[in-house]
């Protein structure tokens, strides 16, 4: 009968109390994975602690698929620093290097401006329209780290979504039809 049949056989034997039990622990996995990214939230001060790099703009630094890992520090920002920031009207946070700081002398706040150490040109194309400088609150975080090529994994299920169906749909099985 092979693989499948066994599979469709194991799940018509599932008795009610099995399923649930299942569901359970389906929910509870969901659950600490939300539990330890709040908790990442609250140690870093970002609201993404975590990120994966989608451009070659940063090469050679970061390559595409680079997972960075972000604090937001109280700590005045400098020049050099590579921060992930978002733009208003832009989903998708983008990866940069701080290329100049721009503090105003009668308010005390702080301005930045960014570049991709791959890009000829600074970010002032890429920020809304008639902005000259990043404020603080676009700041998502500097980055403190990296895992090189692990956010493959996120790039090639946001381009090819069907892998993501099948992937949560064999996970799905997989907790449905196991027996312990």
């Amino acid at each position: 009968m092979g693989w499948i049949g066994e599979q469709i056989d194991s799940i018509k034997s599932i008795q009610f109390r099995q399923l649930v039990t299942q569901a359970i622990s389906l929910g509870m996995i969901v659950t600490s994975a939300l539990i330890i990214w709040k908790a990442l939230m609250c140690v870093t001060g970002s609201e993404s602690p975590v990120v994966v790099v989608l451009s070659g703009s940063m090469e050679p630094g970061f390559k595409r698929g680079d997972i960075l890992f972000l604090h937001m520090s109280k700590d005045p920002i400098r020049a050099g620093e590579i921060v992930v920031f978002n733009v208003d009207g832009r989903e998708i946070p983008i990866v940069h290097r701080i290329i100049k700081v721009h503090e105003r002398q009668d308010t005390g706040e702080v301005n930045v401006l960014t570049k991709g150490d791959n890009n000829p040109d600074d970010d002032r194309l890429l920020y809304a329209r008639g902005q000259l400088w990043l404020q603080h609150h676009h700041i998502m975080g500097t980055a403190v780290g990296f895992l090189p090529y692990v956010g493959w994994v996120t790039i090639i299920m946001t381009e090819k979504p069907i892998i993501k169906y099948i992937l949560i749909g064999a996970l799905g099985l997989l907790v449905i039809t196991s027996k312990d």
